[in-house]
């Protein structure tokens, strides 16, 4: 996956490369997946939910450019499996899923890993999570219509935000920098995501 997925289209980022290297994608997917987990495109995980393709976690992962010092902000838990690579490379991460059925699973998964630096809850996501603001990093993991106004309210100056914007049929990744009180967004790349569900985003079906 590594050698043939991440360093041609250039993540190149040791700290990225060697998480993506460790954790154990196929425990975030359903046992009839497993054969599939390390292909190159995303998966479904249930309720109407996917684990994006390994070399978007990883773009979006080293967008971030982690220290391992970071309070990291996560919208849109689902498996687990991004929340593990960022665990990995921060100090601390609260992730917020708004399907109960869902988090309850991927708890579990996390126990199992003993990643313990991660904080998680049910709620809606495009509110963040503003009692333990400011973020160093914010991640969002579904795209919506816009950049949900209280994540940049909760994002450290300075600080990174990477989330993909756009409507149904197609978004685009964007960084957000927060630095001295300014803001400022920049495209990365076309991508293609699950919507984002919230006061902040799209409206439930």
């Amino acid at each position: 996956m590594v050698q043939e997925q991440l360093l041609p289209r250039g993540i190149d980022n040791p700290a990225v490369l060697h998480a993506m290297s460790v954790v154990p994608r196929h425990l975030f997917i359903q046992d009839a997946l497993h054969a599939q987990a390390y292909g190159d495109f995303p998966l479904p995980i249930g309720h109407g939910q996917t684990i994006s393709q390994p070399y978007v976690v990883a773009l979006m992962t080293q967008l971030l450019d982690l220290q391992g010092t970071e309070k990291v902000l996560e919208i849109g838990t689902g498996c687990g499996y991004q929340s593990a690579i960022l665990a990995s490379l921060c100090e601390r991460l609260y992730t917020v899923e708004r399907i109960k059925p869902l988090l309850a699973k991927t708890r579990r998964t996390f126990d199992q890993l003993h990643l313990f630096n991660i904080n998680s809850k049910i709620d809606d996501g495009t509110v963040g999570w503003p009692e333990n603001a400011p973020f160093d990093a914010i991640i969002v993991t579904a795209a919506g219509p816009r950049v949900p106004q209280p994540l940049i309210d909760q994002l450290a100056d300075p600080g990174t935000l990477v989330l993909p914007v756009g409507d149904e049929e197609g978004q685009t990744l964007m960084v957000v920098k927060k630095n001295q009180g300014e803001v400022t967004s920049s495209p990365v790349e076309s991508v293609r995501f699950v919507k984002l569900v919230g006061i902040h985003g799209w409206k439930a079906a």
